[in-house]
């Protein structure tokens, strides 16, 4: 003879879901803080344009003539200068280019009047082709 089990009557399980949802945002953090992304700009390709096959090939670099303005005055070729001498070196250099570089080094203990001064008169004489740069000194 069979003997039957009785059922125990038991409640139904259930299943907690704050425990997972922690673990899961913790899992996402973990892979948020450790990811280490590709760099897209470093493997762009680059390509350069090709040289002028119409521009000659023994042509010089421009000259770069740098200005310096500084506390105590102003230099030309790192050669001391007044404001007239340099107002003079600057209109010999524009006749002979106006599109000449000139760099102008300004100095951090320098007045700001300096360096207007020493614009005007790149402008006065027709150079466009400034490029200022602050020095420490």
């Amino acid at each position: 003879m069979a003997r039957k089990r009785r059922g125990i009557d038991a409640p139904e399980g259930e299943l907690e879901m704050t425990p997972m949802i922690d673990v899961v945002f913790q899992l996402l953090i973990y892979f948020i803080v450790t990811i280490k992304p590709v760099d897209v700009v470093t493997n762009l390709d680059v390509f350069r344009p090709a040289p002028n096959p119409n521009q000659p090939p023994d042509t010089k670099p421009p000259n770069l003539l740098r200005l310096g303005v500084y506390q105590d005055g102003y230099t030309l070729n790192d050669n001391p200068v007044s404001l007239d001498a340099m107002d003079s070196a600057l209109a010999r250099i524009a006749r002979i280019d106006a599109g000449q570089t000139i760099m102008i080094t300004v100095s951090a203990f320098s007045e700001h009047g300096a360096l207007v001064r020493a614009l005007d008169l790149c402008a006065k004489n027709g150079l466009r082709s400034l490029s200022v740069v602050s020095a420490s000194n």
